[in-house]
């Protein structure tokens, strides 16, 4: 982590690199003081490196890892060759990118996650059925992370996949989770989360947000429109597991060109009500349905 105090002065043995390495290593020591004893520093960093890479920036240089992940470059570098050699990162010498092998990290939690396999013929029929997108997402800290879909038509500027994040606030899968957790988890995340207008139309009031999340709890499902994209409005309804709460929410997204919001819910809300009982029903019967 990059150090916040003034810049030490280099002594004649001591290069500049090392003068990092030393404030880097006293500006974490407050941090490391609030860690376990089993947290491992060096695995943190590791994984900040590979964050480092995403859709923007999918090419790095050893500057850019470092300034992006407050990583010393040698630091840096230790990392960038570690993951090379391990198959995960590639270099021409110049420049590193993520390879093909990093998904193995993803598809290892996939894997034992039965929720996208139980839902994907479910999706596929609701997509036939609506002629929209459908998705599935999990909450992880602020954000919503999609685990499953079936596309049709593509309808956003920005590409969906598995794995793609948004902001839980403005999408309606998000609010679904968002709502569904407890009410200090709540307090928490309204007084920190920095709630960007991604359009005109985004909700970036805590209290606002609060009322709808309110709102949505209540009535059991969301509708979001045109607050993450312009042109976009998703509704999205709950999926819970066998103890009542919800694991997950799936979602159907349309062009505002369908209809209105109120048409929009009169149409998708049905049969995306009865997709999410559907998806249920597969997870309580289990392996053995």
């Amino acid at each position: 982590m990059s150090a916040s105090r003034p810049p030490l002065a280099a002594r004649p043995t001591a290069s500049a690199e090392a003068v990092r390495a030393v404030q880097a290593e006293a500006g974490a020591v407050s941090e490391e003081t609030a860690r376990s004893p089993e947290f491992v520093q060096s695995l943190e960093r590791g994984l900040a490196v590979i964050r480092a890479f995403d859709a923007e920036h999918p090419q790095l240089t050893l500057s850019d890892v470092a300034r992006t992940t407050g990583l010393t470059r040698a630091a840096a570098r230790r990392f960038l060759l570690t993951l090379v050699e391990l198959g995960y990162v590639h270099t021409d010498g110049r420049l590193f990118s993520l390879r093909p092998r990093i998904l193995e990290l993803g598809y290892a939690y996939l894997s034992g996650l039965s929720l996208p396999e139980v839902a994907q013929p479910h999706m596929e029929a609701l997509v036939a059925q609506v002629h929209e997108s459908c998705s599935v997402s999990v909450l992880d800290g602020g954000e919503v992370v999609y685990v499953a879909r079936v596309p049709t038509k593509r309808i956003m500027t920005v590409g969906i996949s598995v794995g793609t994040r948004f902001p839980a606030y403005a999408t309606s899968m998000g609010r679904v989770l968002l709502a569904a957790q407890p009410a200090d988890w709540l307090d928490d995340y309204l007084a920190a989360a920095e709630l960007r207008p991604l359009t005109r139309r985004t909700v970036t009031d805590p209290a606002k947000l609060r009322t709808v999340l309110k709102k949505i709890a209540a009535q059991g499902y969301a509708i979001v429109d045109q607050e993450l994209e312009e042109g976009l409005r998703s509704l999205a309804a709950p999926i819970r597991g066998d103890n009542g709460l919800v694991i997950a929410a799936v979602n159907v997204s349309a062009h505002a060109s369908r209809g209105s919001s109120e048409t929009i819910r009169k149409e998708l809300l049905p049969p995306l009500l009865a997709t999410a009982e559907r998806i249920e029903e597969d997870l309580r019967a289990g392996p053995n349905r």
